[in-house]
């Protein structure tokens, strides 16, 4: 076996570690991060190969898209023999929604604005719904910093003593509101996971543009991973020594390595080129191009 293909092998692998990699949800990052940002539409035969390249089996890729398109996320055409897959209604409003997270140069925005919810006896029934929107519950009372582009609140909260959007000062220990362990340690374990890419990246061994496009599809579903199960917090409230900004650091580098061979695999598969290149520039901060 040729010694680089044994490298990226193990790069591979070390990146994938021990979980096991849910079909469906590699197949949104996909299109999320590679094919949206080109026409929206990718060949079943190519997604295969990116998918392949991690060890999936066609016919996995193939039940997850039955699946994904039964529920409204992924739609099928037929192109003369073959068959392309696109995002439907659903499947774009959820990656419209995550790309200001995931892309993002650091922390949100804050001015020191809180919105707090506090629910009647006995009637706290939006919780679920502040919950998913970044509110955080202590003591029954829910708050949450009013950071740039939080969502809008609830229309149900007629049995809640809402303060919304009002300046307020926070204790010096404001992140200790959150449960945030669980967190770091995902940081930390994603950051030391990219050592052996970054190591690699930063030598003479250069990825296959296969290699590049699978590589990249693995740092950013884990990061999405992280990032969407992590409160938005600004910097002004989380705890000191925080690692998202090294392990942010980090994935943008490499992640700026591969776009050049990745973005080559995309083409040669018959992508249309980037619907706004700069836009794609733009992400983690920019400084990202295709070109």
């Amino acid at each position: 076996m040729d010694v680089d293909i044994e490298k990226w092998d193990s790069i591979i692998a070390g990146l994938q570690g021990k979980q096991r990699l849910r079909v469906w949800s590699v197949i949104i990052t996909v299109f999320g991060d590679a094919i949206v940002p080109r026409g929206g539409s990718i060949p079943l035969k190519s997604l295969q190969e990116i998918l392949g390249r991690l060890g999936i089996e066609a016919g996995a890729v193939r039940t997850a898209l039955s699946r994904l398109a039964s529920e409204g996320w992924v739609i099928r055409e037929r192109r003369g023999r073959l068959s392309h897959y696109s995002l439907d209604k659903r499947g774009r409003s959820a990656f419209d929604e995550a790309t200001q997270l995931i892309y993002a140069p650091g922390p949100p925005e804050w001015d020191g604005r809180w919105s707090v919810a506090v629910p009647t006896a006995g009637n706290g029934d939006a919780g679920a719904e502040l919950e998913a929107i970044g509110f955080v519950s202590r003591g029954g009372t829910w708050i949450r910093p009013e950071v740039k582009g939080a969502k809008p609140l609830p229309e149900r909260l007629e049995h809640y003593l809402v303060i919304h959007d009002q300046p307020g000062i926070a204790p010096v220990d404001a992140h200790s509101f959150w449960s945030l362990d669980a967190v770091r340690a995902a940081i930390e374990s994603f950051r030391r996971s990219l050592e052996p890419l970054a190591a690699a990246l930063d030598g003479d061994c250069e990825p296959a543009p296969l290699d590049a496009i699978a590589l990249r599809t693995l740092l950013i579903h884990e990061w999405r991973r992280i990032i969407l199960r992590s409160p938005a917090l600004p910097a002004e409230l989380l705890p000191s020594s925080w690692p998202c900004g090294d392990a942010r650091a980090t994935l943008k580098a490499i992640y700026g390595k591969l776009i050049g061979p990745s973005e080559a695999w995309l083409t040669e598969q018959g992508l249309p080129p980037l619907d706004d290149p700069d836009a794609f520039a733009a992400r983690f901060g920019g400084n990202q191009s295709s070109r």
